[in-house]
């Protein structure tokens, strides 16, 4: 019974095999033999020999001269540190002659122009609405360039920092001995944790929430009276602009009622004096009429 077995064995396991071998000449079969419409193909991706899209910009000479001998630095100085490595290569750009530096700045030009005709060939292929697409991009990619400048440029100039959170509070006390090896898996466990803090745990971040609120009103006022007279109304925020604005036309209606409270009271005053006079006046007149009659 046992080689009849073995045998039996032996030919289910051929059938399975050819089964799976007649599927995947289908399939292949069916791969080849099947074209979709050129309707389907996404012509972005069929325009240069990149897959992702336009050609990239060319190095200039100073960073073909970077991709060159940071290997070798590298190689023979593995104790340094990468930007280290990257400052001794600009240090040796900086000394080299002329003649030293044309080879990459020849590369550079011949790449450069390599660049504009491939360019050219590529935006020559692609429809309105790529184009549009493309435009839009850059758009997002120029606002984000010119977001994080002004960022690095508030920060320079001492921007206070924004308030934090009670969470944020939370968690850069019990960072350090937050569970999980990656820093994902620490924020899951402190949120886990902070989840599951009773109200009276929470309250004491919130009161210490409250108070970074103060202390970032207080700070952000006096930097935005300094950044004013200093001539940086451009740093200061739109809604202290138009407080700052609103005050001197509340000062100058204030003082417009004033002037006109001063004139009322001036007006009052000199009708008085007025009346005075003429009473004065009239009783002396009937006086001397009085005293001449008597006469």
């Amino acid at each position: 019974m046992a080689p009849f077995n073995l045998m039996t064995a032996g030919v289910s396991w051929l059938a399975k095999s050819f089964n799976v071998f007649s599927c995947t000449s289908t399939l292949a079969r069916c791969r080849c033999t099947s074209v979709l419409p050129a309707t389907y193909i996404n012509q972005v991706k069929c325009l240069s020999s990149q897959a992702s899209g336009p050609p990239k910009r060319p190095l200039n000479g100073y960073m073909r001269y970077v991709v060159q001998q940071k290997p070798l630095m590298i190689r023979n100085n593995p104790e340094i540190k990468a930007v280290d490595i990257i400052r001794m290569i600009a240090q040796q750009w900086r000394t080299m002659s002329p003649d030293q530096k044309r080879p990459f700045e020849e590369a550079s030009l011949q790449a450069r122009e390599q660049f504009k005709m491939d360019l050219q060939r590529y935006q020559a292929q692609l429809t309105p609405a790529q184009v549009q697409q493309q435009t839009l991009e850059k758009r997002q990619r120029m606002a984000k360039r010119k977001a994080i400048r002004k960022k690095r440029e508030l920060n320079s100039m001492g921007k206070p920092k924004r308030p934090r959170s009670p969470f944020n509070i939370f968690m850069s006390e019990h960072y350090e001995e937050a569970r999980g090896t990656t820093s994902q898996a620490k924020m899951k466990s402190l949120l886990e944790d902070w989840r599951n803090l009773f109200s009276h745990q929470k309250k004491v971040y919130t009161q210490l929430a409250e108070d970074d609120k103060i202390r970032y009103k207080n700070e952000i006022k006096s930097w935005e009276d300094h950044m004013m007279e200093i001539g940086r109304e451009d740093l200061v925020r739109e809604q202290t602009l138009s407080t700052k604005k609103k005050k001197p036309a509340a000062r100058t209606s204030a003082a417009k009622k004033g002037t006109k409270k001063a004139k009322a009271v001036k007006k009052v005053t000199a009708k008085g004096k007025a009346k005075t006079i003429r009473k004065t006046t009239t009783s002396t007149s009937t006086k001397t009429a009085r005293t001449t009659k008597k006469t």
